[in-house]
């Protein structure tokens, strides 16, 4: 199941439960910000997720993910590249 747009796993987010974010797939809004960059940018192009783009890995993606503060070091790049190998 894909749970946000930018391959992070909201089923291992710290702020799932205490904000009920239901995932960035599910949600108009994210409870941290106004919008955020990745979600606007997928469902603009209507994609579901950043893996299904013809661009990934984009700059904005890499940006997001090697974030000094908030990123993963790459880990929602893994993920949306797992995402796109479901049922090959």
């Amino acid at each position: 199941m894909i749970e946000s747009r930018c391959g992070m796993l909201c089923s291992e987010c710290e702020y799932k439960e205490p904000m009920k974010c239901e995932g960035c797939v599910s949600i108009s809004k994210p409870f941290w910000g106004e919008n955020c960059p990745v979600k606007l940018c997928c469902e603009t192009k209507k994609l579901e997720y950043c893996g299904k783009c013809e661009e990934f890995p984009c700059d904005l993606l890499k940006q997001f993910s090697y974030d000094k503060e908030q990123g993963d070091n790459g880990k929602r790049i893994g993920q949306c590249r797992k995402w796109n190998n479901i049922g090959k």
